[in-house]
């Protein structure tokens, strides 16, 4: 069960539904997020809901069988939107687009970058400072000095930033710098992360697993929400497979299937999933048809030179191309909705 509470409920009111919970057999867990306060109570026991609604303090109870409780949509009907600030949302209702380099190079590139950013109304930049690579000797990012430089660029041009986080240890010295934490594929299971990112008040975009279930990611984002963030996006990204022609397999059945089953904002990272940059605007263009509530993909003012992942990400001539055309699949799509 999730239980809602009333946000000035009593303590002498709350260990009363606690007690009553525990009579039945039940275990409460409780859970103070930006948004409410809630109890989740797991246990067997067949429980008239009623009987427990009626309590005082409680707002709102719900029967919830999936393993991810408070990211599931069988209590939460009503999508998720979350409002960055200055007119910047990601959720249902709007195409959110973000875009930019695998890697943060240098301030020169960040220029152009933010720019072409602007002048295509986009108004959120992608860049890690934090790479993790799969080679030791690849270029492993800018530091916090990279993301010191980004957060100023971007705060004078009014675009919010999303970039990765690594480690806890970073989490405290990156947050007055981002606008989203990423946690990466590599790390959509340090659930260590997970705790921490869940005692933040920024959003945490959340990427599957390289292998990963929907299952999986799921939890992965119950950890955060449970942990006291409600902020939560999650990330298709493309999985491994048997397949070699392609980086990844981008899972375009994720994107209605998570829609089902979570409240949360999903958003489709085409360059990842399939990693060849001609085919990135078609698998982008198809993950909004599949009802993507946004796309994450890669640019750079020339994709031959940059640091990492070039050959997945567009120049500026494809990605004006792609947004102008995802906008247009994205009117088209609400039409036949």
């Amino acid at each position: 069960m999730i239980i809602q509470l009333e946000p000035t409920i009593a303590e002498a009111a709350k260990e009363a539904i606690v007690a009553r919970i525990a009579d039945l057999k039940y275990k409460t867990t409780e859970v103070k997020t930006q948004r409410a306060h809630y109890l989740v109570a797991i246990g067997k026991a067949d429980i008239d809901l009623r009987a427990i609604g009626q309590l005082p303090g409680i707002v709102d109870i719900h029967r919830v069988s999936d393993e991810y409780k408070l990211v599931s949509r069988k209590w939460r009907v009503r999508p998720t939107v979350l409002d960055l600030g200055d007119g910047v949302r990601v959720g249902e209702g709007a195409l959110t687009l973000a875009a930019g380099p695998c890697s943060i190079e240098s301030e020169a590139q960040m220029e152009l970058i933010m720019q072409h950013l602007l002048d295509n109304n986009v108004r959120i930049m992608r860049g890690g400072v934090f790479k993790p690579r799969s080679s030791p000797y690849s270029f492993r990012g800018l530091g916090m000095d990279g993301l010191k430089l980004f957060h100023q660029m971007a705060r004078a041009r009014g675009i919010k930033i999303i970039t990765e986080v690594m480690q806890v240890s970073q989490v405290e010295e990156m947050h007055d710098y981002v606008d989203v934490f990423q946690v990466g594929a590599r790390n959509t299971q340090n659930f260590n992360l997970l705790d921490a990112l869940g005692g933040v008040d920024k959003p945490v975009m959340i990427k599957r697993g390289i292998s990963g279930t929907l299952e999986e990611l799921l939890s992965s984002a119950e950890y955060v929400f449970s942990g006291g963030n409600e902020k939560l996006i999650l990330c298709e990204r493309g999985i491994r497979t048997f397949e070699t022609a392609s980086r990844n397999t981008l899972d375009l059945n994720a994107v209605p299937i998570l829609k089902e089953k979570t409240h949360l904002p999903v958003i489709v990272d085409p360059s990842h999933g399939i990693g060849i940059r001609e085919y990135v605007p078609t698998m982008a263009l198809a993950g909004v048809m599949a009802g993507a509530d946004g796309i994450i993909y890669e640019a750079h003012e020339k994709p031959e030179e940059a640091a990492s992942d070039g050959a997945q990400t567009l120049n500026f001539q494809e990605s004006s191309r792609l947004i102008r055309n995802l906008r247009k699949v994205y009117a088209l799509r609400q039409e036949l909705e």
